[in-house]
């Protein structure tokens, strides 16, 4: 088994995990007993194994949705190094490859509550789309910015440049680059204080109300597809503040994973200790994300 092999399957493996240590994280936060640490595979499973009910007033659009929106963030996950490990595909340039193909997979979601015909819907793609266009430039700079440091036009190349030493002399471009990120992955995972994925309100319901008429293997497609996504996302941030140094396969492999679940440590106290903001609040946010990241690159060209 090749290295960029086992970064793949340990995510396509282990990324539901991630979800159950939010949950649990907010659950001690909470005082409770929370869900087991394996419910995501369990929901998964469980609507894997029941039918999906469609109105007759859906078009293929909407059966195509979940299953184009698992494929294309699956392929972005290939382009996403491990630590240390490979990715499975890199090139120049793969980062507008990756970032178009997460668009993609948002584009067909939206299109698939749309073919709905619910106005409910309609509300929740269409928050979906403002937020898009406000993040996904957000995401562009923060990967430029990344770029100019590291000479790379390749995802791993950008990620394999930053090591421990690149802290001590490059640490406020890390520093502004990390927290841009980390506020992209609240906001692409649909996360509080951006959105609730628990919450049920109509009024701030996003990308939960996109999914509501989704049952069976295509909830099941939806749910897996999110947790691939914030794995991404998840590990692309823990490799600018865990940067792996050389050493084997193994050793690389638990370095990412730690990598990987103590953000998704972090993103469950962001959770506990912030209350979600009023959606007229989340576009200075991004902006906000968007100047960290401009920033980054300022000091970089400096």
């Amino acid at each position: 088994m090749t290295a960029s092999a086992l970064s793949v399957i340990l995510a396509l493996v282990l990324a539901p995990l991630a979800l159950g240590i939010i949950n649990r994280v907010k659950a001690v936060f909470g005082g409770r007993r929370g869900k087991p640490l394996a419910q995501t595979y369990l929901d998964i499973i469980k609507c894997l194994g029941k039918g999906a009910t469609i109105s007759r007033t859906t078009t293929w659009l909407f059966q195509a949705g979940p299953a184009v929106n698992l494929a294309a963030t699956a392929a972005a996950l290939l382009f996403v190094p491990l630590g240390n490990l490979p990715a499975v595909i890199s090139f120049p340039g793969d980062i507008f490859v990756f970032a178009y193909l997460l668009a993609m997979g948002r584009f067909f979601t939206i299109m698939a509550a749309l073919d709905t015909g619910s106005s409910f819907e309609d509300m929740g793609a269409s928050r979906e789309a403002v937020y898009s266009c406000l993040a996904e430039p957000m995401l562009f700079l923060a990967l430029l910015a990344l770029a100019r440091y590291s000479d790379s036009l390749s995802l791993s190349g950008m990620l394999a440049a930053v090591s421990s030493g690149s802290w001590v002399s490059g640490a406020p471009v890390l520093a502004l680059v990390t927290v841009s990120l980390f506020l992209l992955l609240l906001s692409e995972n649909c996360r509080v204080p951006f959105d609730d994925p628990n919450t049920h309100l109509e009024l701030t319901m996003i990308h939960e109300v996109m999914v509501l008429d989704h049952s069976g293997p295509d909830l099941a497609f939806i749910q897996y597809a999110q947790s691939l996504k914030l794995w991404i996302f998840a590990a692309i941030t823990a490799s600018l503040i865990l940067p792996a140094a050389s050493a084997s396969p193994p050793r690389e492999a638990i370095w990412g994973l730690a990598g990987i679940f103590l953000a998704a440590v972090v993103v469950g106290v962001t959770e506990s200790i912030m209350a979600r903001l009023r959606l007229t609040r989340v576009p200075p946010l991004l902006a906000a994300a968007g100047a960290f990241a401009a920033l980054a690159l300022i000091l970089v060209g400096n």
